[in-house]
């Protein structure tokens, strides 16, 4: 049985985590989540790639990418959650599953965060447990794939 390939894909500025509004996102470095991200995914049986992009256009990129490479995807869009159409119009084209992840609460910050574009070609949200969203999300594509094998 092969294992199972999935991405954790990150948007503007999640590469500046621990720099940044550490009361938000808190004090671990990227590096050191997506490793942990990645030590999750393994511990599951599965690969997982993480990439990270400051640039829509690459995102959209990796998004096409995905029909062919991977299972399902993590994401964290980052701003683009909010406003980019190209991404959302990207993961509709791709059928694997994308589950939308935010390290912070979007609903309980500015209000213009309580609204995402991509939310509705997404099989499912999760937001505000820091870190932890990652590994909630990767258990999401769990049931999700266990789902579309049966």
């Amino acid at each position: 049985m092969n294992r199972k390939k999935v991405l954790l894909l990150l948007g503007p500025n999640l590469n500046l985590v621990g720099i940044r509004e550490k009361g938000v996102y808190g004090v671990e470095t990227a590096a050191d989540v997506e490793r942990q991200v990645v030590e999750y995914a393994n511990a599951l049986g599965w690969d997982c790639d993480v990439f990270q992009s400051n640039h829509e256009g690459v995102i959209v990129d990796k998004i096409h990418e995905a029909r062919e490479r991977y299972d399902g995807v993590v994401l964290n869009a980052g701003a683009l959650t909010h406003y980019s159409y190209s991404l959302r119009d990207a993961i509709a084209a791709v059928k694997v599953p994308f589950v939308e992840t935010h390290m912070s609460n979007i609903y309980a910050r500015e209000e213009f965060r309580h609204k995402s574009v991509i939310s509705p070609v997404c099989a499912g949200q999760i937001s505000g447990f820091g870190k932890h969203s990652y590994f909630l999300a990767l258990e999401a594509l769990k049931y999700l794939m266990t789902e579309k094998e049966d």
